[in-house]
C-alpha cells in the first residue's frame, strides 16, 4: 500500500465511513507503518475542524433519498446502471477502476453534498440572525453579560416594565407589557437620569398589546435611573421631559 492510498483510508476512517474490510486495511497499514501516524492525525484534525465550523443540524430528508437512489444504481460488482450523476463520475474514471475505488468516489460525492448542505444551513442561520431587530440582539447581549442586572416596575394600570442593563457594556434595554396605546402624534420617550440631569435615550412605540423592546440610545452609567415619559412623536421638543415619568427604574 502506498502512502497516498493510506491517506484515502485515513480520511474515511476520520469520517467513520470505512467498510469493515477497509477499516481492517487501515489498521493493518498503520501498524506496519507507524511513520504514517501523522497522516491519520492530520485527517482527523481536518474532519474535526470542518465539524466545528458548521452548525450541527439534521440533513434534509431529500438528501438521504437522493444518496440512496445513487447507491441503488451501483451494483455490488462495480457495474453501474444509467444515472446522470453516476455517468459523470464514470466518464472521468479510468477503464480499470475497481469497485473499492468507485465506492470511495461515491462516498466523496456524498460527503461533499452533506458539507455543502451544512454550510448552507449555517449561512441561512447567520442571515436570519442579521435580520433580527437590533433591540432583540441588544437584549440578548445584555442578558449574557457577566454583570447583567434587571428590575421590574408595575404600573397602576397593570402594565409592567422590566429594565435590563450591563454597566460593563454601557447598555440598557426596556421591555414592556400592557402599556396603553397613545394618541396619534405621541410616543414614549426613554431617559437616563444621571444625578439630576435627564438624558434622552430615544423614543419608542408599542404593539397593539402594549409590548415593546426598546434600547436606550445613550451609553448608561452604573447608578443611572431609567425613566419613561409621554412626549411628542419625535421626542421632547425641548430636549427635557415635558411630562411626569410613568416608569422609573433605578439601576443601583
Amino acid at each position: 500500500m502506498t502512502e497516498n492510498e493510506f491517506a484515502e483510508l485515513a480520511a474515511g476512517h476520520a469520517l467513520n465511513a470505512l467498510s469493515v474490510e477497509d477499516e481492517h486495511r487501515f489498521r493493518t497499514a498503520l501498524a506496519e507503518h507507524p511513520e504514517w501516524e501523522l497522516v491519520a492525525t492530520d485527517a482527523a484534525a481536518t474532519v474535526a475542524g470542518l465539524a466545528a465550523g458548521v452548525a450541527e443540524v439534521p440533513p434534509p430528508p431529500a438528501l438521504r433519498s437522493a444518496l440512496l437512489d445513487q447507491i441503488a444504481v451501483t451494483r455490488q460488482d462495480g457495474a453501474v446502471v444509467d444515472s446522470p450523476v453516476v455517468e459523470s463520475l464514470v466518464a472521468e474514471a479510468p477503464r480499470d477502476v475497481k469497485p473499492r475505488a468507485w465506492r470511495r468516489r461515491l462516498f466523496a460525492l456524498a460527503a461533499s453534498v452533506v458539507l455543502l448542505v451544512g454550510i448552507g444551513v449555517a449561512t441561512s442561520t447567520l442571515l436570519t440572525n442579521m435580520n433580527r431587530p437590533a433591540a432583540v440582539v441588544a437584549l440578548e447581549e445584555v442578558r449574557a453579560a457577566d454583570d447583567a442586572a434587571q428590575a421590574t416596575a408595575e404600573l397602576p394600570s397593570g402594565a409592567q416594565a422590566t429594565a435590563y442593563w450591563s454597566a460593563s457594556l454601557a447598555k440598557a434595554v426596556l421591555v414592556t407589557e400592557g402599556l396603553e396605546e397613545l394618541e396619534p402624534g405621541q410616543a414614549y420617550e426613554l431617559w437616563l437620569v444621571r444625578g439630576e440631569t435627564p438624558i434622552s435615550g430615544g423614543v419608542f412605540t408599542t404593539s397593539g398589546d402594549g409590548e415593546a423592546t426598546a434600547v436606550v440610545d445613550e451609553p448608561m452609567h452604573d447608578g443611572d435611573v431609567i425613566a419613561v415619559t409621554i412626549e411628542e412623536a419625535g421626542g421632547s421638543p425641548t430636549g427635557l421631559p415635558t411630562t411626569d415619568p410613568i416608569i422609573v427604574i433605578a439601576t443601583t
